[in-house]
């Protein structure tokens, strides 16, 4: 052999491995941070031109055109909190924390009503799906509560 012993092979293949591992990682965030940029550009641009924001309106009801505005921004604060977590900087409980902060006003839970139906048409094996159920949970919970105490309402995910 040519001086490397069989342990140092497999020591420098698990270190190939790792790195290549976290040259995915960081490719998949990239993808991700970008894909969410492109979203917020595109609410952005419909939350300033009605005619755009037409093309997003996907509710089961009429929405006045300021309401679907609110909703708009609404899912920019929604999905801003999913990428947080898609990108592991936020864990599933304190995804939950910070859902149940943002749903304490009364608009971002009338979004999350309105938009119920397309959470719902996502594959039930997905994780997307998993977060929206969670959401939908959570938006009950917070108002079939009996309580004022709006931080214990719920039941936190596992991480």
């Amino acid at each position: 052999m040519s001086g490397l012993s069989t342990a140092a092979l497999a020591g420098l293949a698990l270190a190939a491995g790792a790195f290549a591992g976290l040259a995915a990682q960081q490719r998949r965030h990239s993808a991700l941070t970008e894909q969410h940029r492109l979203h917020f550009d595109l609410l952005c641009k419909a939350m300033d031109d009605p005619a755009l924001a037409a093309v997003l309106d996907t509710y089961e009801t009429t929405v006045p055109p300021e309401t679907q505005r609110q909703y708009l921004f609404a899912n920019a604060l929604y999905t801003n909190a999913l990428y947080f977590h898609r990108i592991g900087a936020m864990s599933r409980p304190e995804l939950y924390g910070h859902l149940r902060v943002i749903c304490q006003n009364q608009i971002v839970r009338e979004y999350l009503k309105a938009t119920r139906h397309h959470r719902a048409s996502l594959d039930d094996s997905s994780a997307e799906a998993t977060l929206g159920q969670m959401v939908d949970q959570l938006v009950t919970d917070l108002e079939d509560a009996d309580t004022d105490e709006w931080w214990v309402v719920g039941e936190p995910p596992a991480e």
